[in-house]
C-alpha cells in the first residue's frame, strides 16, 4: 500500500508537451566533436520544428581531450544563443580547487587537467615543488578568462524537466532527489549503476564510460568515452520518447507508430516549467 511520504515513482515517464529536450554527454575537451553535435541538433530542429527545444550539457568539458578552452567557448556561445541548461561534472570542480589550493594539482593531473593547462597556453612542469605549483595556480588566472571562470562558478548540479531528472554521475538511491548531496551528484557510480528500480524520476547522465548510449527502464547514460573514441552521444526526448540523435530519423513526431521499439521508454536542480 502507498504510504503518503512515499515519492509517487512514474511508469511512463514524459516531458510537459510542446518541449523537446537534447541532452549531450561528457565532452572532455573534444570541441571538434561538439560542433558537429550541435550542427546536427539544428539539422533535426529544422526538419522536425518544435515549439520549444532545450539543450542538456551533463558536465564534463574539460580535461583529457585536447581543445578544453575551445569547448568553453562553444558553449559560451550556446548560452547566448541558445535555451541550455549547463551541469556541473566532477571534473570542472578542479580550476576553482586548482587556483585556491595549487596543491590540488596533483589530484587534477591524474584526471587529465593538464591538458586543460596546456589548453589555456601554459606549459605544466613535472616539478611538484610548491612554488611550482603556485607559479601555475597563477598563471592560469592569468590565462582565464574572466567569463570562462563565471560559467564553471555558475555550473548547476540538476536540472528536472516533467519526470525527468538530469545530472552528471547519477544519484544515491534510497535519497529522495531534494536530499541528494552533491558529491554523489557528481561522482556515484556503482551504487546507482547497479540500481535497477524506478527512481523518483527517469535519471539521464553521464560520468561512466559506455560503448553506445544507454537506454534502460529507470536512466539513460550518455558518456561514450569522447575523448578516447571519438564518439560525443546527444539523446533526443519528447513526450514519453528516448532515442539517440543518430536514430531519430526512425521516429516521426506524433506517430507512435514509428517509435524505435528498442529504445522506447519501458518504464531538486532547476526546472523547466
Amino acid at each position: 500500500m502507498w504510504k503518503p511520504h512515499e515519492p509517487v515513482l512514474p511508469t511512463n515517464p514524459r516531458l510537459p508537451a510542446g518541449i523537446r529536450v537534447y541532452a549531450i554527454g561528457d565532452v572532455h575537451g573534444r570541441s571538434d566533436l561538439l560542433k558537429i553535435q550541435l550542427a546536427q541538433i539544428a539539422a533535426d530542429e529544422r526538419s522536425y520544428p518544435c515549439l520549444r527545444s532545450v539543450l542538456v550539457f551533463l558536465g564534463d568539458y574539460i580535461d583529457r581531450g585536447p581543445d578544453s578552452k575551445g569547448t568553453i567557448d562553444l558553449l559560451l556561445t550556446c548560452e547566448r544563443t541558445r535555451e541550455a541548461v549547463f551541469l556541473k561534472g566532477n571534473h570542472e570542480i578542479f580550476v576553482r580547487r586548482f587556483l585556491d589550493f595549487p596543491r590540488s594539482l596533483d589530484d587534477w593531473r591524474r584526471l587529465g587537467g593538464l591538458e586543460t593547462l596546456v589548453s589555456y597556453g601554459l606549459q605544466p612542469v613535472l616539478s611538484r615543488g610548491q612554488g611550482d605549483y603556485e607559479k601555475l595556480s597563477r598563471e592560469l588566472r592569468e590565462a582565464l578568462p574572466d567569463r570562462h571562470l563565471g560559467f564553471i562558478d555558475a555550473l548547476q548540479v540538476s536540472f528536472t524537466c516533467g519526470d525527468f531528472f538530469f545530472v552528471h554521475a547519477g544519484v544515491r538511491p534510497g535519497v529522495t532527489l531534494r536530499n541528494q548531496i552533491e558529491a554523489d551528484l557528481l561522482w556515484i557510480r556503482d551504487d546507482f549503476l547497479h540500481y535497477g528500480r524506478p527512481f523518483e524520476r527517469y535519471i539521464v547522465h553521464g560520468h561512466t564510460p559506455v560503448d553506445a548510449p544507454d537506454v534502460r527502464s529507470n536512466r539513460a547514460n550518455l558518456d561514450t568515452g569522447a575523448f578516447a573514441t571519438g564518439r560525443l552521444s546527444c539523446i533526443m526526448i519528447e513526450g514519453s520518447i528516448v532515442v539517440p540523435l543518430t536514430d531519430i530519423r526512425r521516429w516521426s513526431p506524433g506517430d507512435p507508430t514509428r517509435a524505435p521499439d528498442a529504445l522506447s521508454m519501458r518504464a531538486d536542480g532547476d526546472t523547466c516549467v
